[in-house]
């Protein structure tokens, strides 16, 4: 076919190209300016992709250009390219519009251009933007790529605060997605997207400081989620609700929300084979695993932020903290909670450490103290104090050694006096008087028998006081010990 009149030298050169698929190189760099040897039409690109050129026989026709100053708008939405498109180090004066249209790969390589819109791009193999200077939004709303997504080393400005430096909702990428090494000005839009070979992110920045650096709610990663490496995060994470059927790593990264009050990782109601919560440095801002369903959890005291809220959260396995470690881990919600609480313990119960186990459920009371008034927290103190809650029977036993030691003593100083003739009285014995005075029953017969005097009265009836409340005390722990256990909000 004869090529249309009217054509640059540049134009004729690619044109004559295409049939073969050969590269044309116009440079070697990427153009500052619009030198008239390297302008290229963005129509004549267009015309080639949409078949108004015949490929060879026997070759693989494309459009593979290098060193391009592209002029005017690269616009196939709605068409079929059936050409692989290559642009090397190239300068687009507007925004490439592919919406809606059905193509093969595209790569974009080390280019400049202000914009990309793929909105509905259905692209039977890859679409690379890597290495490439984009100063406006890209747009990949219902994008299905078959063979991935690569911007390894893509730079991506958004025009406006705004606006979403990367647009996605619904993308649906085969093969994997790779952004590593990008650095990307704005919030970054995952909302409903499938990544079926994975998200690696590592080294990337995504910076929107106080506000949204990823959205990603309702994503479904099958393989490994990379946010690591180098990953770091200026602005909220928010994957609410996503699926990672595989490995969810922030390992060696940075998430810092750009405000204290804000979410630095918003990961609630998430469901993760592994979570590796280990990034380089403490987190700043706040960090929500609520209510998700993990597998493996891995993560270090020395990163965890200053409020970290983890009610309804269930795992099956931990790594990475002590045992007090834990217990500062679960209270570091604002406010109270006992699922976390009860979840730890039964974590801890289910790996054969009953005792650390009753650790837990002894800090859970000690912490909904601060939820009580004050008679309910000076009962809540007494049951600590006495019995350990239910929990440590053993220190009402110690208590009453203590009392029945001390009744002993006092009552072998200050006998008490009968009241009845001695013929009709048992002997008195002192530990057996203390033992009476102390079990809520007269079990002996000492106490109805003899009466204290003077001030050892007084021993009588703190022995008689206390014998109540710690019977009480030991029935209630008791009680709260054997009680179903729930797991409330």
């Amino acid at each position: 076919m004869p090529q249309p009149p009217g054509l640059s030298d540049a134009e004729r050169r690619l044109w004559a190209a295409f049939p073969s698929g050969a590269t044309v190189v116009l440079g070697d760099d990427r153009p500052a300016g619009p030198l008239p040897e390297r302008m290229v039409r963005a129509e004549i690109i267009t015309r080639l992709l949409l078949g108004a050129e015949e490929p060879r026989p026997g070759m693989v026709a494309a459009v593979r250009l290098r060193g391009a100053y592209i002029t005017g708008q690269m616009d196939v939405s709605g068409g079929s390219v059936a050409y692989e498109l290559r642009l090397e180090k190239c300068r687009l004066v507007e925004q490439p519009d592919f919406s809606n249209a059905t193509t093969r790969e595209m790569r974009f390589a080390d280019c400049r251009m202000p914009g990309f819109d793929g909105g509905g791009l259905r692209a039977d193999g890859y679409l690379s933007l890597s290495g490439s200077e984009i100063e406006g939004e890209v747009r990949l709303p219902r994008a299905q790529l078959a063979g991935g997504l690569r911007m390894n080393g893509t730079t991506i400005t958004a025009s406006d605060p705004d606006k979403w430096a990367l647009f996605s909702g619904g993308l649906v990428v085969e093969v994997g997605t790779f952004i590593r090494d990008a650095r990307i000005n704005g919030g970054v839009r995952f909302v409903g997207a499938r990544m079926n070979g994975g998200l690696f992110m590592e080294g990337t920045t995504l910076s929107n400081p106080g506000r949204i650096a990823l959205d990603a709610q309702n994503m479904v990663v099958e393989d490994a989620a990379e946010f690591s490496r180098g990953f770091t995060a200026l602005g909220t994470l928010r994957l609410r609700s996503g699926r990672f059927n595989g490995i969810l790593s922030f390992s060696r990264a940075r998430l810092d929300s750009g405000d204290p009050e804000r979410m630095a990782l918003h990961a609630s109601h998430i469901q993760a084979d592994e979570l590796l919560l280990w990034p380089e440095e403490k987190i700043k801002g706040r960090v929500s695993l609520s209510y998700s369903r993990i597998e493996l959890i891995m993560d270090h005291p020395s990163v965890w932020p200053d409020e970290l809220y983890l009610n309804g959260m269930t795992y099956e396995t931990l790594r990475g903290a002590e045992f007090k470690d834990r217990l500062d881990w679960v209270s570091r919600d604002p406010e109270f909670h006992l699922q976390p609480y009860e979840q730890l313990a039964s974590w801890y119960h289910g790996t054969g450490h009953d005792d650390l186990a009753r650790k837990v459920q002894v800090a859970k009371l000690r912490a909904r103290r601060r939820m009580l008034n004050p008679v309910g927290k000076a009962w809540n103190h007494l049951l600590d104090w006495t019995v350990g809650f239910g929990h440590r029977p053993w220190l009402a036993f110690a208590w009453f050694a203590a009392l029945l030691a001390t009744g002993t003593t006092v009552f072998s100083i200050e006998h008490p006096r009968p009241v009845k003739p001695k013929d009709e009285l048992p002997e008195f014995h002192a530990l057996i008087y203390s033992l009476d005075l102390l079990i809520p029953l007269d079990t002996f017969g000492q106490q109805l028998s003899y009466d204290a005097v003077n001030w050892s009265r007084w021993v009588a009836y703190g022995l008689v006081t206390t014998g109540w409340v710690l019977a009480t005390a030991l029935i209630a722990g008791a009680a709260r010990v054997l009680r179903p256990s729930q797991n409330p909000n």
